[in-house]
């Protein structure tokens, strides 16, 4: 017989096992739906903690579902923690379940149905999991454009709904500086005089990653004078340029 301090100690020790082998290959997350409603997200191929009560020991009986189908129900009998199924571990003492090796097809409601004595409902909480891939980058490319401008594509591959920012030496892109006006995209356009350390982060809610390049000018002078009586206020390659050659240009 196992007494219940043992017990505890090893359900804390198998806990302890869980979350240092997540935290080991990063696939680790947890969930707290105690609260009702909680939306949380496991890494595919990863490991969850789900967590949808304090313990059982307060309550007669009670029932796990995944979207309406049955887990388990009412495990008493020690020692714990219990292997449902291959990937599925219940420590009933903190009310925790822990799904290993995550697949897509475990996205959906996951709900507890506690009962009193009676084997009367006594109340209902659920959470909403979302199993997604995690956002990894396989490069990031640069050219020039015709006006000057220049366009940079963030390129990832794999990776559910991954949301794209972006910063040139450590500040947001402006406007003044994106000719696209999108700073969300994985693609964007410069202007035709922008230089520096460009960043380009991409996240999910399981992960995120970031990539860097150094890029310059692609060698644009933007005229602006007045040639054989014709207003001028274009942006021309430097190395080709013959207009205005005897007039001051800018590079504003």
């Amino acid at each position: 017989m196992v007494s219940g301090s043992c017990s505890k100690l090893i359900e804390a020790v198998v806990v302890w096992l869980l979350v240092l082998l997540g935290v080991s290959h990063g696939v680790k997350t947890y969930c707290d739906g105690r609260k009702g409603g909680a939306q949380c997200f496991g890494l595919l191929g990863g490991t969850v903690l789900l967590r949808l009560m304090d313990n059982t020991s307060h309550i007669p009986k009670y029932k796990w579902k995944y979207n309406r189908s049955t887990i388990l129900k009412n495990i008493r009998t020690p020692p714990p923690p219990y292997t449902l199924q291959s990937r599925y571990l219940y420590i009933p003492s903190n009310g925790t379940l822990s799904i290993t090796n995550l697949s897509r097809s475990d996205s959906g409601e996951y709900t507890l149905e506690t009962f009193d004595s009676d084997g009367r409902n006594s109340g209902t909480q659920t959470l909403q999991l979302t199993v997604e891939a995690p956002v990894t980058f396989a490069q990031m490319i640069h050219e020039c454009l015709s006006q000057g401008q220049m366009k940079v594509s963030c390129l990832s591959e794999g990776g559910d709904s991954p949301l794209y920012s972006w910063t040139l030496d450590g500040h947001i892109l402006t406007d003044s500086e994106l000719f696209s006006r999108n700073n969300d995209a994985n693609v964007i356009v410069l202007r035709q005089n922008i230089s520096g350390r460009l960043v380009c982060s991409a996240r999910n809610q399981v992960s995120s990653f970031f990539k860097e390049i150094q890029i310059s000018t692609c060698g644009f002078i933007f005229i602006n004078c007045s040639m054989n009586g014709t207003q001028i206020s274009k942006w021309v390659l430097k190395e080709n340029n013959s207009l205005c050659v005897e007039s001051t240009t800018t590079s504003s």
